[in-house]
């Protein structure tokens, strides 16, 4: 019987199977790398605002408290956003007239909220409760970083499951006492925290870590 393909041709054949195989195998890899860069999750890019709103100067300088603008940060799901009227309790009195203001002093005006682009915004199908976490001793710091030190607010943490679920396994080194969840450049000490508090989130990662906790 003859042949049917000539020893170059098996040769090709075989070439071209292993380079298949080794292009399937760097393709999962690179998507493997991909879907855990920092840059997929946008870590440390900011993004455009109607307002050029500087934290360093706000949080940091002046040492405003989160509260101030996020008011609704220990009592609801969402933290708030600042509205017109809270900038304009201080902008009515200070930098009057600048350029940069001009949203602001028009929702004032017209009544309309500023539309600020949110820089940490989970996906619909994620149920993420900011009073939740403040209220049991967790920082705005562990999650939103060193706002303090931003002129413009970037994200410092991914916010991926596999980040959330980490500390979900084990909250008790992100915990602070409560009187030091608003502060930054504060250094969280597992020891501050009474025993049985610690014991309770031991005894409680298994439900923090179930799915209904985070989707519902």
């Amino acid at each position: 019987m003859a042949q049917l393909f000539t020893p170059a041709a098996t040769t090709l054949f075989r070439v071209v199977i292993v380079l298949t195989g080794l292009g399937l195998v760097g393709a999962g890899v690179t998507a493997y790398l991909w879907a855990r860069a920092d840059s997929t999750w946008n870590v440390g890019k900011p993004a455009p605002q109607p307002v050029p709103f500087r934290h360093d100067l706000h949080a940091g300088q002046l040492d405003i408290d989160c509260r101030y603008c996020h008011s609704t940060v220990e009592r609801a799901a969402d933290a708030g956003m600042p509205s017109a009227q809270t900038c304009m309790s201080c902008h009515s009195q200070v930098w009057v007239g600048a350029s940069v203001l001009e949203p602001v002093r028009t929702s004032f005006t017209l009544g309309q909220p500023i539309q600020w682009t949110s820089v940490h915004r989970l996906p619909d199908y994620v149920y993420f409760h900011h009073a939740a976490h403040v209220t049991k001793g967790v920082a705005c710091e562990i999650c939103h970083g060193r706002v303090d030190r931003m002129p413009k607010t970037v994200k410092t943490q991914t916010l991926s499951m596999g980040w959330c679920l980490d500390c979900h396994r084990d909250p008790v080194p992100n915990l602070r006492p409560r009187e030091a969840v608003f502060a930054m450049g504060y250094e969280p000490h597992g020891d501050e925290l009474p025993d049985d508090i610690r014991e309770f989130y031991r005894e409680a990662s298994r439900r923090l870590t179930s799915c209904n906790t985070c989707h519902r």
